[in-house]
């Protein structure tokens, strides 16, 4: 049987009535192709079909609202810019396989880079050898959906410049923070020493994160509210102690809820609290997570290490119904369950 064509490697943009045309059969095609009105360039609800990754810069760069850009398998090298906004109406998608492998020429910069970019889906793909995977700046309602990132020297991802709504869900981030200096967290929310960043309502679920995550597996700033982590598997094997990390999960926002999610292999505690600035770090609410602590050797092992609590000024909820293998318990004390 003879091998099908190579796919060109150029742009090609197919509107939904012209993706039905490709089942014709070839004696009625072209008949077909001329009943269906080619769409013109960067027309909503269409599909840009790349193949490298001159294409894919191109493509981003021209995006319109409603479009979809498709990945076919294969390497794309460069950090990979998105300026372009989509609507709440008309989303921007960026889509491939896992074979669709998205990596920079050096190791520097971000695979992908938002800036004031809302509304784009990034589904998929793999994201590797960067400084940082995703970057996501003054871009609310970004969603990361099934990506895998790996070999990065500082975060996976990262919402950063009060990008709120966004979502990262079922997806393998591993192997970060690959420099060595601490600065490798899996996900990471807002920004460090500032109440600025109004990175809220980020919803990270379904998620596994690590094997050899240089840094929490999730570290969630000051300034940041009202975002939810549910759903996920943490394996704190990477952890190194170098900037106080020594749980998967670390909150200095407020109003955070934590739920269901499941975690291994930690150096100390398993989820924690901080107060940064006064009245930050406050309002989580911990539910049905389950912390294995075996192998754990810091000084406090717990499954939820609460550092600053009020019950009026600064409440923090721990349910009965999280559990807890190894260490020194649940919760360390002054802090009720319920």
């Amino acid at each position: 049987m003879p091998h099908p064509p190579t796919r060109p490697r150029w742009i090609h943009r197919v509107t939904g009535a012209a993706r039905g045309a490709v089942f014709l059969s070839s004696g009625v095609l072209a008949a077909a192709a001329c009943l269906v009105a080619a769409p013109p360039s960067g027309a909503a609800g269409s599909f840009v079909d790349v193949a490298d990754s001159k294409a894919l810069k191109a493509a981003l760069a021209a995006a319109v609202p409603g479009e979809t850009i498709r990945l076919a398998d294969g390497t794309y090298t460069g950090n990979f810019k998105v300026t372009v906004a989509g609507t709440a109406a008309a989303p921007i998608t960026l889509v491939g396989s896992a074979g669709a492998v998205l990596t920079t020429s050096t190791g520097g910069g971000n695979v992908i880079q938002l800036t004031g970019a809302p509304y784009w889906t990034i589904r998929g793909l793999t994201l590797t050898h960067a400084q940082k995977g995703i970057m996501i700046d003054a871009s609310d309602h970004v969603t990361v959906d099934s990506v895998e990132v790996h070999g990065t020297t500082m975060e996976g991802i990262h919402f950063r410049s009060s990008s709120s709504y966004g979502v990262v869900q079922n997806s393998y981030v591993h192997d970060t923070g690959t420099s060595g200096n601490g600065m490798g967290e899996g996900i990471y929310v807002g920004t460090a020493n500032t109440l600025s960043d109004t990175s809220d309502h980020v919803l990270i679920t379904g998620n596994v994160i690590g094997p050899n995550v240089g840094g929490e597996n999730i570290d969630i700033k000051e300034g940041t509210t009202g975002g939810v982590i549910s759903g996920n598997t943490f394996d704190g094997s990477g952890l190194t102690g170098a900037n106080y990390d020594d749980s998967w999960v670390d909150i200095k926002g407020n109003g955070y809820t934590v739920t269901g999610n499941r975690g291994t292999r930690t150096t100390n505690d398993g989820f924690q609290t901080h107060s940064q600035f006064p009245g930050w770090g406050c309002g989580t609410v911990f539910r049905g997570n389950d912390s294995d602590l075996t192998g754990a050797t810091g000084p406090d092992r717990y499954a939820v290490h609460v550092t600053v609590y009020d019950p009026v000024s600064c409440p923090v909820t721990v349910a009965a119904d999280n559990t807890v293998t190894g260490g020194n318990g649940l919760v360390n004390p002054g802090i009720p369950v319920g």
